[in-house]
């Protein structure tokens, strides 16, 4: 289920194995931080991210949320990262490579045997083809799993294509997860924008993304965030005329008038909940500013 009082705007990846950059993760405007284990992170440095980790989380991140990326089940770590992360202030486990209902169940299942009081999410990466040819079972496996996060990266790769300016390689996947997660209720995430030096490839990517039905964007570098913030939250235009909306559609109900219309444009139920979210974002987003 969408959790509507966390913007996931910007979505930023953070290496385990930095800990200036963990550090750093404390002062930036991302609205989430992914805390990774796993591609980010070498063999032999596993086990020291996975205590750099711990350190961060056990400071805080003030108002951003914070998500494990532990390494998958079937490797020698990804059984141990998620027992010492099912304790800690973590918001949620992100579990790479996800093919299966089979495999959020069994994350699901070992939360609550390493932590019986567990309320944490869990996150899950889309990236093989495999895994969108299942996304119908994977979005419906559990009420834990709250977030779809696309791994466009590993996708391309698996699919033998080519990164291209629109995507064209991608949009297949990327719609089918949108269809997936609104299904479901669930929460989803636009894969990473490679190129750091690109910002107009990055804002076209962004606005795409936002068109498709996208909640937020993952991250590389923190040089993305201002981008993917301004372009994922409601601008002044889009919050005034919900407003708008909602006055119009109120004032024709108390006065009987059965319909609205606003600027010669009819208003019916489903802009109202159009509406109500855009607000609720809004708001969300004004929140946490303040406690930033």
């Amino acid at each position: 289920m969408i959790n509507t009082s966390r913007p996931r705007r910007s979505v930023l990846y953070m290496p385990g194995a930095n800990t200036r950059a963990l550090e750093k993760a404390k002062t930036l405007s991302a609205d989430s931080l992914i805390l990774d284990l796993e591609d980010a992170v070498a063999p032999d440095g596993k086990a020291k991210a996975r205590e750099n980790i711990l350190a961060a989380l056990n400071t805080g991140f003030g108002h951003r949320e914070a998500i494990v990326r532990i390494n998958g089940l079937n490797t020698q770590w990804g059984l141990e990262d998620l027992k010492v992360f099912a304790n800690t202030s973590a918001d949620a486990i992100l579990l790479p490579k996800v093919e299966s209902a089979a495999q959020i169940e069994e994350v699901a299942s070992l939360l609550m045997k390493f932590n019986p009081a567990n309320t944490m999410a869990i996150w899950a990466m889309i990236e093989t083809p495999m895994a969108i040819f299942r996304l119908q079972e994977i979005a419906s496996a559990h009420p834990l799993l709250e977030t779809l996060v696309l791994g466009t990266s590993d996708l391309v790769k698996d699919l033998h294509a080519r990164h291209t300016s629109n995507r064209v390689e991608t949009q297949t996947a990327l719609s089918l997860s949108v269809l997936a997660a609104r299904a479901h209720q669930l929460c989803v995430l636009d894969g990473v924008h490679l190129s750091l030096d690109d910002a107009v490839g990055l804002e076209q990517s962004c606005i795409q993304g936002r068109d498709m039905g996208f909640d937020g964007k993952t991250l590389i570098h923190p040089n993305q965030i201002a981008i993917a913030n301004q372009i994922f939250g409601p601008s002044p235009e889009e919050i005034e005329e919900a407003k708008e909306r909602m006055n119009a559609y109120d004032a024709a109900i108390s006065s009987g008038a059965g319909i609205a219309v606003l600027n010669g444009k009819l208003i019916e139920e489903l802009h109202i909940q159009d509406a109500k979210r855009i607000l609720a974002l809004a708001n969300a987003i004004e929140a946490f500013l303040k406690t930033n």
